[in-house]
């Protein structure tokens, strides 16, 4: 039946024309307020220490103590991991549009809660912040699943993979909008209360209005998700949803021919028979079409995220090593964070933001499996590069090579399997599975990313006890901890091999759907045979 469905067909021919570029538009919206949310808290971070947990008499400025630290950049994480699952499963039950708008009402409120916190000693103050964090990334975690999934059953054939992988790289841009928001605000404020270098005045040094720029940077996340609300919800069921897996093909005729301006006309066609191919997730016939691409798209996007978080481990010692960002104690608080917001940016815009638009650009030329193999294999290289010789890049004079090397290997992850994990599981898994499957391979990756950010921050320390943060046990030390990610790398590529290659072809006949409506359309004329007229 989905072989013959006409508005399939013309969805998957349609030529390229506004109404993709808008559900790009409202689709990365909601991926540029989440790539806001996530990576705006590790611009304040230094300055909710400084402000909630300042000691007086010691010669640094406060910071978070390591469990606290943890807490406040891991909780949305865990929000995150929860919300793939949940509106994945929810999206494949309900529909993706109706979960659409829940998901964005909920990073909405809770952006804005986050940034307002209840009594004023910092226990509760850290609590209200994780609090709202968490279901902050519950409701992210729904857009990732959705989205993707949104994107791929609208677009056509030939540059389905360039749209899905727009809607991605719109991350890029949110990271960057809360670097240069950062900094604004926190010029203004600098500009309008000054206040000496911690070193000068350890209390004077962070003024008591500094408690509003952390919180304005974090609420400020919830504006782009409001302005794209009302898009959302006016937005159709995608027609791939309504005729596949709700049975209605004259409703999704009519939504497509809305939306493309186009007459499909609409198709007189008995109502199928419930047939034996509508296996579920947990089935053995799932396991056997759909099994290994499953363990595919699930443990590169893991190993992958693994090597991906792990770079905020080094950004800020590199950012000091090269001067990017002086002692602390020789800032005041609200200079540190313009100064954070300053590097952020600049590898934002130098290594991130174009990694995403070499996929955009490429992915429907060259494929999403050489992308993600170039990618995987210049991963590897760079961090064995920086790790074997890491003694020599420590020295005076030659962090800039480091930096080098660091920034290309996060170009090569977002020219590669950064944005090729996202597009994949939304192509290859039939449309009643399809949210579901890309939110547990998302899932996935979300756990890599909490081993990445959390198992390295006590994998790097030095091993020697004494050298080691405060409040850190010994660990491997920065170059063991650079060759296990190399390793890590290595294996990504090695699971690579398990992802089919979906460039210009049907969502129909990667989820092997046509083979079992053809069976399905079989299976009707010996029904209408052998129903007495």
């Amino acid at each position: 039946m989905a072989a013959d469905m006409k508005v399939l067909n013309a969805l998957d021919s349609a030529k390229t024309q506004w109404y993709h570029f808008t559900a790009i538009i409202i689709a990365g919206m909601g991926f540029f307020t989440d790539a806001y949310d996530l990576f705006c808290i590790s611009l304040v971070t230094k300055l909710l220490g400084r402000i909630y947990y300042h000691v007086d008499g010691s010669s640094k400025p406060g910071s978070l103590p390591p469990n606290v630290s943890a807490a406040v950049n891991g909780v949305a994480f865990c929000g995150t991991l929860a919300g793939q699952l949940f509106f994945g499963w929810l999206g494949d039950k309900m529909g993706r549009k109706k979960v659409y708008g829940m998901t964005l009402m909920l990073m909405c409120l809770c952006s804005i809660a986050s940034g307002l916190s209840f009594g004023r000693d910092p226990k509760t103050v850290m609590a209200t912040l994780c609090f709202f964090r968490f279901w902050l990334g519950f409701g992210i975690g729904g857009d990732y699943p959705l989205s993707a999934t949104i994107m791929s059953e609208y677009a056509n054939k030939k540059t389905r993979g360039a749209f899905i992988a727009a809607v991605f790289a719109m991350q890029g841009f949110g990271i960057l909008a809360g670097g240069i928001f950062a900094i604004i605000i926190s010029a203004a404020f600098e500009a309008c209360f000054k206040s000496p270098a911690y070193q000068v005045d350890p209390l004077g040094s962070t003024v008591p209005q500094a408690d509003y720029v952390w919180r304005i940077i974090l609420m400020v996340g919830s504006l782009p998700a409001l302005l794209t609300y009302y898009w959302r919800m006016k937005m159709p069921e995608t027609a791939r949803y309504t005729a596949l897996v709700a049975k209605n093909v004259k409703q999704a005729t009519a939504d497509m021919e809305k939306v493309m301006q186009v007459d499909i006309g609409t198709e007189q066609k008995e109502p199928a028979v419930k047939s034996g191919n509508e296996f579920g997730l947990f089935t053995k016939k799932f396991l056997n079409r759909h099994g290994l691409h499953l363990l595919g798209t699930t443990s590169t996007w893991f190993l992958l995220d693994i090597a991906y978080y792990s770079q905020n481990l080094f950004q800020k010692d590199i950012f000091s090593a090269i001067g990017w960002i002086p002692a602390a104690k020789t800032m005041n608080a609200i200079e540190e964070v313009q100064k954070i917001a300053r590097a952020q940016t600049l590898i934002a815009l130098c290594s991130t933001v174009p990694g995403y638009w070499f996929t955009v650009f490429l992915i429907d030329r060259i494929g999403r499996f050489t992308i993600q193999v170039i990618g995987f294999t210049m991963m590897t290289v760079f961090m064995f590069a920086l790790a074997i010789p890491y003694h020599h890049w420590t020295l005076p004079g030659h962090h800039i090579g480091f930096v080098v090397l660091y920034s290309l290997t996060f170009f090569f992850a977002n020219f590669g399997p950064n944005a090729t994990t996202f597009v994949v599981p939304a192509e290859i898994f039939p449309a009643r599975l399809r949210s579901t499957c890309h939110g547990i391979s998302a899932a996935c990756g979300k756990l890599g990313a909490m081993v990445g950010a959390f198992g390295f921050l006590y994998l790097a320390q030095p091993q020697d006890k004494s050298k080691a943060d405060a409040g850190y046990p010994a660990g491997i030390g920065v170059r063991n901890s650079l060759i296990v990610l190399g390793v890590v790398n290595l294996l990504g590529l090695f699971f690579t091999f398990l992802v089919p290659e979906s460039k210009g072809k049907s969502l129909e006949e990667m989820s092997r759907e046509n083979e079992d409506s053809a069976e399905e359309g079989a299976e009707v004329e010996n029904h209408n045979r052998t129903v007495p007229v």
